[in-house]
């Protein structure tokens, strides 16, 4: 489900609305003053794959690093990491 971010052009607040589908956007109405006149904003991201504090330098297979516990296969490439 994705949230997007709008601000509302007539009274100035920001606010998220949660919306079940990308593609039936549900009516949009500011929650402080109830206007439609509203626009959407770009809104920032972030992802993060497993654990920095732990990850130094380029992953490595025939080291364990490439983050699949005791792989035996990893040496020979097969984790598509070499």
């Amino acid at each position: 489900m994705p949230i997007f971010e709008y601000k509302c052009n007539d009274c100035g607040k920001k606010f998220d609305v949660l919306h079940k589908s990308t593609t039936n956007l549900e009516e949009v109405n500011c929650p402080d003053c109830q206007s439609k006149n509203h626009k959407k904003l770009l809104s920032s991201f972030s992802a993060s794959v497993g654990n920095s504090s732990s990850f130094s330098g380029t992953p490595s297979c025939s080291d364990g690093s490439c983050g699949i516990p005791s792989y035996s296969g990893c040496a020979s490439g097969t984790c598509g990491l070499n």
